[in-house]
């Protein structure tokens, strides 16, 4: 469905106001769509893309920093969020060797598993973005985001 049937507005003050109108009302309506599976999970998304970025070094460790740097959503307080996932027996943090002052986080096995659990209704996601796009136009798409980000 159009932007302008979604929203019920068809005039917008230029095609960049349209362009960032439908970059948020997307972000927003895949946002939705993925909070339903993490939270049958008793996951946040922040949780998730914190596990997302564990697993993606695994079996090497995290600071604290670089997870803040390379998450999705730039959440303050990644300390709380490391709690709650630390608490769930998701993640294990340790000091690091060569500077105490600094932490080392790690996914533990339990949040490995849980990462192939949700993994499944992650790919239909996936799949429904396939159905509608080609792969042509995916990195189409992806290669103008980049651009816009600049």
């Amino acid at each position: 469905m159009r932007l302008e049937e979604e929203i019920r507005q068809s005039k917008f003050e230029s095609p960049y106001q349209k362009v960032t109108v439908n970059i948020l009302y997307t972000s927003n309506w895949i946002q939705n769509k993925s909070a339903g599976i993490f939270k049958s999970s008793g996951l946040t998304s922040q949780q998730y893309n914190v596990l997302r970025i564990l697993r993606g070094k695994h079996p090497h460790c995290c600071s604290v920093g670089y997870i803040k740097e390379v998450m999705l959503d730039k959440t303050p307080d990644v300390t709380r969020l490391l709690d709650r996932l630390e608490i769930k027996g998701l993640v294990s943090r340790s000091y690091n060797d060569k500077n105490r002052r600094f932490m080392d986080v790690t996914i533990t096995d339990e949040g490995i598993q849980l990462l192939e659990e949700v993994r499944p209704t992650m790919r239909k996601n996936e799949e429904e973005v396939r159905h509608k796009l080609t792969e042509a136009e995916a990195e189409q798409l992806s290669a103008l985001l980049d651009k816009l980000r600049g």
